[in-house]
């Protein structure tokens, strides 16, 4: 199962998510998700365990618990949605960029 994990402080390590989860099973793996630019954590990571049933006791007991004076969110991951070509208002549509409206107004 794969596990989201949120409102992690900047300071928690790969090590420190994969110890949090370490008591109920074994992980798979564990990753702090970082800037791509600073490299500084963004505050969230994901955790693999194979077993669903200690992944699923691991959600339940360490939602809402505190590291490092933060109440961290637990829960299993969803399935990353795909990202359209009009996400950003558009698409293929074709726009202007005029300094004036009348270009607009003409065409």
């Amino acid at each position: 199962m794969n596990i989201y994990v949120s409102n992690l402080s900047f300071n928690v390590t790969d090590d420190d998510l994969e110890g949090f989860f370490a008591e109920y099973g074994e992980v798979s793996s564990a990753r702090v998700i970082t800037d791509k630019f600073t490299g500084k954590s963004r505050g969230f990571g994901f955790v693999e365990m194979p077993d669903n049933e200690a992944a699923k006791k691991a959600i339940a007991e360490l939602d809402g618990g505190r590291v490092e004076g933060r109440e961290i969110k637990v829960a299993e991951a969803r399935p990353r949605e795909e990202r359209g070509g009009d996400q950003r208002g558009g698409g293929n549509e074709k726009r202007s960029f005029s300094r004036n409206n009348s270009y607009n107004n003409r065409y």
